[in-house]
């Protein structure tokens, strides 16, 4: 090889040497040392000039290195441990070493050389690598929550015109980068609303983050949001921990029960969407973010405000775009086709064919539902677990579900026949709901005549044709 090649690989291997955290030596056929990175000589406590043009034994006296290239063989991390005063740290004074006979174009022996893994060293890129990770794994597991369901307005169910209002205005907003305040009932479906206006937005390729701020203690809301620095409190992580703030760089974070959010991280939110930057804790200085923030609560904020325990100038900041989630009680003709579906997730996964009864059906459309589509879903899993046969029944159902307090019935302000009228309209809109408008169906799983029920409808001033088809009509028009 020409002398300017030869010099070429030797600045290549020196600059290699200086940069790794790993110690290297290599050694002449005879066991003299060539070379030695600056690493290895901090290691031992001797300068370059004591080491290098010596016997390697004269230096590390129980080496390997001789006999690595006599016998012209290799080994990987094995254990060494070096004799007491041969190391600059005693508590150290072992290393895992890669030793490996070098031969030249014909097989012949020229040197031997080692790689050394420091132990603190080591230990502290490990440390990186499983903050690295955990900071990874989070992203995967964001990533297929979104994969395995992947939340669009098309997929939620109802087609109320009410909920289909709420649908619209939702898409819309997720068009802009403002701020969304999501209200209503507990278990109404807002995170999953939360979802579908990010996955509807030119973030959707970006992670959004969800942190419920009633769920976590006061005292670490804040590095929970903001994450903190090396070092910032007792038992923090070494290099750190990212916020969520962070983690949602570039893309949305879903703030769950806003209303329950102390008052002292109100004021710290506030800054963050003024400033666009977090500050963690203990960091020294601060770090700009480009989220964008969609909050929920099931509060009334207005009141919060008015007692002291929310601020008003965050309350604006979050309420650019309000949408309010009805609750099931005001959507009651979606709440059949909800029961099909939660039903026939379950059958998919089990591999049965489970119904519900006509009178479970007409006990669903009737209930209060105070806790809204969560409690509906639980109360079907519950009965699906218990029910015997192929079919749901009203003995499968909860007690309170039977109680005449939870009925639509209970109105003291209106006529028995008023109230009666009230229950029949809402039994008759939720089955022809249920058989995408077609009457003989209808009458069939209410057992009466089709004649019947057109005379029923007539009084009531149900039109069948007004009645969308049970697939989700589309949210905006052409």
């Amino acid at each position: 090889m020409p002398e300017q090649g030869i010099a070429r690989y030797k600045y290549i291997f020196d600059e290699i040497l200086r940069m790794t955290d790993d110690g290297f030596i290599v050694v002449d056929r005879d066991g003299i040392v060539t070379d030695i990175n600056d690493q290895y000589c901090d290691f031992l406590g001797k300068p370059r000039e004591e080491i290098v043009g010596y016997p390697i034994q004269k230096t590390i006296s129980n080496s390997k290195m001789v006999d690595i290239v006599n016998r012209r063989y290799r080994e990987e991390l094995a254990l060494h441990k070096f004799l007491p005063g041969e190391s600059k740290e005693n508590d150290n004074n072992f290393l895992l070493v890669s030793r490996s006979c070098v031969c030249d174009s014909e097989d012949r022996a020229v040197a031997g050389v080692a790689q050394v893994k420091f132990r603190l060293q080591t230990l502290d890129s490990a440390k990186r690598l499983m903050s690295e990770y955990a900071e990874l794994e989070f992203y995967k597991e964001e990533y297929r929550k979104a994969g395995n369901c992947k939340i669009s307005f098309d997929s939620i169910v109802g087609t109320s015109e009410a909920f289909l209002e709420k649908k619209r205005l939702g898409l819309k907003a997720a068009w802009t980068d403002f701020a969304v305040l999501l209200t209503g009932e507990t278990g109404t479906g807002k995170e999953l609303f939360a979802r579908a206006i990010h996955n509807a937005s030119n973030r959707a390729d970006k992670p959004m983050v969800s942190i419920n701020c009633a769920a976590i203690p006061s005292e670490l809301l804040e590095s929970e949001l903001f994450g903190y620095a090396d070092g910032a409190f007792t038992g923090a992580r070494k290099g750190g921990k990212p916020g969520k703030f962070q983690l949602a760089n570039g893309g949305t974070l879903f703030l769950d029960e806003i209303g329950d959010m102390p008052l002292n991280m109100q004021a710290k939110i506030l800054r963050t969407l003024q400033e666009s930057e977090v500050e963690p804790v203990g960091g020294s200085g601060p770090v700009p973010v480009d989220v964008r923030v969609i909050s929920a609560t099931r509060q009334n904020l207005p009141k919060l405000i008015e007692s002291g325990n929310f601020r008003e100038d965050l309350y604006y900041r979050l309420n650019v775009i309000n949408i309010e989630i009805p609750s099931l009680r005001e959507r009651r003709g979606d709440i059949l086709d909800l029961s099909n579906h939660f039903l026939s997730q379950l059958n998919q996964e089990f591999q049965r064919t489970t119904v519900l009864s006509p009178e479970v059906k007409r006990c669903f459309v009737s209930y209060q539902w105070p806790g809204n589509v969560r409690e509906l879903d639980n109360v079907i899993k519950g009965a699906y677990a218990t029910c015997d046969g192929f079919t749901i029944d009203l003995t499968d159902l909860p007690g309170k579900m039977s109680l005449p307090k939870d009925s639509l019935l209970m109105d003291s302000r209106k006529q028995l026949a008023e109230l009666m009228n009230d229950y029949e309209r809402e039994v008759i809109l939720a089955v022809l709901r249920d058989k995408g408008g077609n009457c003989q169906r209808t009458a069939e799983e209410l057992g009466i005549h089709r004649s019947a029920l057109y005379k029923k409808m007539n009084k009531l001033g149900i039109d069948p044709a007004a009645i969308p088809h049970r697939q989700t009509s589309k949210l905006l028009p052409e």
